[in-house]
């Protein structure tokens, strides 16, 4: 599920790593940006302001070409480094300074950051929820003032809020798995094992991320609640802590989901991004007790790398009801994901480098349907206002809950890709967000066209913030936000907030 070590067609290279790839030279990006002219799409002119440029400070403005071209060159990735791994080491170490105050200027630019807890609600496991739009509206505008507004005006007038774009990975050139701290502390102190990379780190504040240890909820003894005793499942404690609880198919199951296997950042070459050698990463080094901890990289199926997506981790609770997998891939069972991470997520697919850090390729029978097995273990967490056709029960819910879910079934149209009782439809969707915004580079990120992503289930959505495939929506507030102006719902403040306490009871 990991992404690559790679430098692409922006013009960025990496001291002593020789690419297969190469950039476009000038007269080939010249011919397609006379292509597109042909085809009737004008490319940005030289000093044309893209989306929100105005905006944007002169450190947060990236130089390359104005248009990327359509395609990268081959994205077989690099074998061999020309340069020592400790000089390598040494300048991403000094160059990381840099590259983390780029994107947390991009991140304060864009986001109200501050730790504003909900107070009286938390997520299962306790840990408060943030509450309020944090997403940061265009000087002189409001969110009823855009509302009133179409795509098209937003678009030229350059309005629409810029974290409502797509937000690029804290280093895009380079892309990559990246854990958060506290995950990286956990399983240094379990395992000996370090996750911190020496270039990069999380870039959301701890305070906007799941909890951590999630609780664990098992389909199988929904009487017990959270199983976990309140630790983090490691390939060193998980026999203690589960045993007896799991069948020796579960148990065999779990035992590989937390097994570390080779991956293109995680490994024992000299092309990693981690100081020591590396027994690699594991399945739940992401999906943290079969939940999430907010890691992200980059997603394995698009080209060119500017073009690539951020990708928050997914929980893997309500697997076993779940029919398609992927944000992209649309894989059609949990074992096709779970055989399909290894072979192209670790990797992104390129099984030469793959062969040169340690390729594992799970067999279908004795080992993918075992982890499948015990992916399909894990639940949602308790919803107890929640009736067995997934909808609130009116002796249970606060009157303003249930104009939510009015609003969720009705005005708001979220039922139509969300219906209950698991509040998703196993569909992908393509929500066309770029009709408010002109394509424009942030960050070594071309903003551009996404096209359809997976509808990702509603239950016990409160535990998985951010929120979008990318994480770019901090809270469900700016959730409820982003919806009404792409879908042009034309809620009412009072409807926004009852839809927020909706969500909280799903």
């Amino acid at each position: 599920m990991l992404s690559v070590f790679i430098i692409l067609i922006l013009g960025s290279t990496l001291p002593g790593y020789v690419y297969a790839q190469e950039s476009p030279t000038p007269s080939e990006t010249a011919k397609e940006n006379k292509a597109e002219n042909q085809e009737g799409r004008s490319p940005q002119k030289k000093g044309e302001k893209g989306e929100n440029a105005q905006k944007l400070t002169e450190k947060e403005k990236i130089p390359g070409p104005e248009l990327p071209p359509k395609r990268g060159g081959t994205f077989y990735f690099p074998i061999i480094i020309k340069e020592d791994f400790k000089k390598l080491m040494a300048k991403a170490k000094d160059n990381k300074p840099g590259v983390m105050k780029t994107q947390m200027n991009l991140l304060n630019a864009i986001y109200d950051l501050s730790d504003r807890p909900a107070s009286g609600v938390t997520m299962s496991g306790g840990k408060p929820i943030q509450e309020g739009v944090r997403v940061k509206l265009p000087e002189g505008t409001t969110w009823e003032e855009l509302a009133e507004m179409s795509p098209a005006e937003i678009r030229e007038q350059g309005l629409f809020p810029r974290g409502f774009l797509p937000l690029p990975h804290v280093k895009h050139e380079i892309g990559g798995q990246v854990f958060p701290k506290f995950h990286i502390e956990e399983i240094l102190k379990l395992e000996e094992r370090s996750l911190e990379r020496f270039d990069v780190e999380l870039d959301i504040p701890d305070h906007l991320l799941p909890e951590f240890p999630p609780p664990i909820f098992l389909s199988s003894r929904p009487d017990l609640g959270d199983v976990s005793q309140g630790k983090l499942l490691s390939i060193k404690n998980y026999y203690e802590i589960m045993t007896g609880l799991l069948t020796p198919v579960q148990m065999e199951g779990l035992r590989l989901l937390l097994t570390p296997f080779p991956q293109q950042q995680f490994n024992q070459t000299e092309d990693r991004l981690v100081e020591e050698p590396s027994l690699g990463v594991s399945c739940l080094d992401c999906h943290a007790n079969g939940h999430t901890n907010a890691a992200f990289h980059l997603n394995p199926d698009t080209r060119p790398q500017a073009v690539r997506f951020r990708l928050d981790t997914v929980s893997l609770r309500g697997m076993f009801n779940q029919q398609i997998h992927g944000s992209k891939r649309s894989l059609r069972s949990i074992e096709d994901f779970t055989e399909f991470e290894q072979r192209t997520a670790y990797f992104d697919g390129d099984q030469v480098t793959a062969a040169k850090k340690g390729l594992h390729l799970p067999d279908r029978t004795s080992q993918v349907s075992f982890m499948a097995q015990m992916q399909n273990m894990f639940d949602f967490p308790p919803a107890p206002k929640l009736d067995v056709f997934g909808m609130l029960d009116p002796d249970e819910a606060t009157q303003e809950e249930l104009l939510g879910q009015k609003i969720f079934f009705g005005k708001g149209r979220c039922g139509e890709c969300h219906p209950a009782p698991f509040y998703l439809d196993n569909r992908m969707h393509d929500l066309k967000v770029e009709r408010f915004y002109k394509p424009h580079m942030v960050n070594h990120k071309w903003v551009t066209a996404e096209g359809p992503i997976k509808s990702f289930t509603l239950r016990g959505i409160k535990d998985s913030p951010p929120y979008l495939h990318d994480g770019r929506l901090l809270t469900l507030e700016d959730t409820i936000e982003f919806f009404n102006l792409v879908l042009r719902l034309k809620l009412l403040p009072d409807e926004k907030k009852a839809l927020v306490a909706f969500l909280r009871q799903l």
